[in-house]
C-alpha cells in the first residue's frame, strides 16, 4: 500500500514537471506572439511547479519514515536531489531573474550597455535554471523507476 502511495505521488510530481517544463511552456513561447505574456504565464505555472515538488517531496519523505531505512536509501537521495534542484533552480535564481526581467522591460529607460548585461546575465541565469530543471526532471525519472 506504502509502495502504491509512493508511485502515484511520485508520477504526480515527475508527471507535472515534464509536462510543464517540456511541453506547456515551450507551447506557450511558440504560440504567443508576446513573449513577455509567454514568460509571464510560464512563470506563474513553473512557481506552481515548485511549491508541487516542496509538497510532494515532504509527503514522500514521510512515507519513506515508515520504511526500513536500507531499501529507502536511494529513493532518499533521489528526493533529496529533487528538491535541491527546486531550491537552487527556484528559490535561489529566480529571485535574481525576476530583477533582470524588470530591467529587460524597461527598455529604453535604462541605458544600453545595462541593457546587454541584463540580458546576458539573463540568459546564464535562464540556462542554469534549465540544467536544473532538465536534472531534476532525470532524477524524477529515476525515481519513478525506483519505486516500481
Amino acid at each position: 500500500m506504502l509502495t502504491r502511495a509512493r508511485l502515484l505521488i511520485a508520477t504526480l510530481w515527475v508527471g507535472a514537471l515534464w509536462t510543464v517544463g517540456f511541453i506547456v511552456a515551450p507551447t506557450l513561447f511558440a504560440t504567443l506572439a508576446d513573449r513577455a505574456l509567454a514568460g509571464t504565464i510560464a512563470g506563474g505555472l513553473f512557481r506552481v511547479i515548485a511549491w508541487l515538488s516542496l509538497v510532494c517531496a515532504a509527503v514522500l519523505f514521510a512515507l519513506l519514515l515508515r520504511e526500513e531505512k536500507r531499501t529507502t536509501r536511494p529513493l532518499f537521495y533521489l528526493i533529496a536531489g529533487m528538491v535541491l534542484c527546486t531550491l537552487a533552480g527556484y528559490f535561489g535564481l529566480q529571485p535574481t531573474m525576476a530583477s533582470l526581467r524588470e530591467v529587460l522591460h524597461a527598455g529604453a529607460a535604462v541605458n544600453p550597455e545595462q541593457l546587454a548585461q541584463a540580458r546576458k546575465h539573463f540568459g546564464i541565469l535562464h540556462g542554469v535554471s534549465t540544467g536544473f530543471y532538465v536534472i531534476q526532471s532525470l532524477l524524477g525519472a529515476g525515481l519513478v523507476l525506483k519505486i516500481r
